[in-house]
């Protein structure tokens, strides 16, 4: 799983944290997606699109840049202003540009010395964020994403731990988002093998946040598959696979390898 693809899924899955991050906390109902920016090809890696009924609002262009990449800014100001000539109703724009570290920026930045020095444009450093603990739990997540191997499996412990208590985000996003980056930070293990590696008691796994956790797991990764085999899901048969439980997830993941068309998964889940 590239980094990029797991940042996608801690915005998608939470846009919260972002607006956390930006100190906007008090920005809601905005629709996190990757868009496609006509005659070109290039993709912007995120955009929090406002809610309807805040045409005032500013969209949100975001971009995950964890590889060095001297021509990163050349590329995000031209995707970003083509894609606001292409839809010219926004009110307002902002970019955020996430690195890990400050040393994958492109040292010569004078080109777009104006874009980069207004309020406009946001820079963060994952590894130089204020300390673990002042930070909410959902800032400590992304922290996860650069903590070195030889602590991070302690430190998504810690995280685990608050899950039950926490009211930065719910636990059972809590938990799921750990594991997701420990599989990605430590992709030679299965899920069930990380599982173990932080703890978590068989008991924990029978409660209702783990449970919801791990069906929302399943659902995404099942999600990614079907995406990946057919191209698009219509709406009405994702809202149909967001209905179903653990132990129905575990039958469609089984069965899905037989589907040679949407049609086969509409007529499975009919079958239900």
């Amino acid at each position: 799983m590239k980094t990029d693809s797991l940042l996608y899924r801690f915005f998608k899955t939470a846009p919260s944290i972002f607006f956390k991050l930006i100190n906007r906390p008090e920005l809601q109902g905005y629709k996190f997606e990757s868009v496609e920016v006509k005659q070109t090809a290039h993709r912007i890696d995120g955009v929090f699109l406002p809610p309807e009924n805040a045409p005032e609002s500013p969209i949100f262009f975001s971009e995950f840049q964890f590889q060095n990449d001297p021509l990163i800014y050349h590329r995000l100001f031209a995707e970003i202003f083509m894609y606001l000539e292409q839809n010219p109703d926004f009110a307002d724009w902002q970019a955020v540009v996430i690195f890990p570290r400050r040393s994958l920026e492109p040292t010569d930045t004078n080109y777009y010395r104006a874009l980069l020095n207004c309020p406009q444009v946001q820079r963060f450093y994952l590894d130089e964020l204020s300390e673990s603990e002042g930070l909410p739990v959902s800032l400590r997540l992304l922290q996860l994403i650069v903590t070195p191997p030889r602590t991070v499996v302690n430190t998504a412990k810690q995280l685990i731990t608050q899950a039950e208590t926490n009211t930065d985000l719910e636990p059972a996003l809590i938990l799921e988002l750990a594991i997701t980056t420990m599989v990605y930070k430590f992709p030679q293990l299965s899920r069930e093998e990380i599982i173990k590696m932080l703890e978590i008691a068989s008991e924990a796994q029978q409660t209702r946040f783990y449970q919801e956790a791990r069906e929302e797991g399943q659902r995404n990764l099942i999600l990614r598959l079907l995406n990946r085999r057919f191209d698009s899901i219509p709406a009405e048969t994702r809202s149909r696979l967001e209905t179903l439980n653990s132990t129905q997830l575990e039958a469609l993941a089984e069965a899905l390898f037989d589907f040679t068309s949407i049609e086969d998964l509409q007529q499975w889940l009919q079958n239900l």
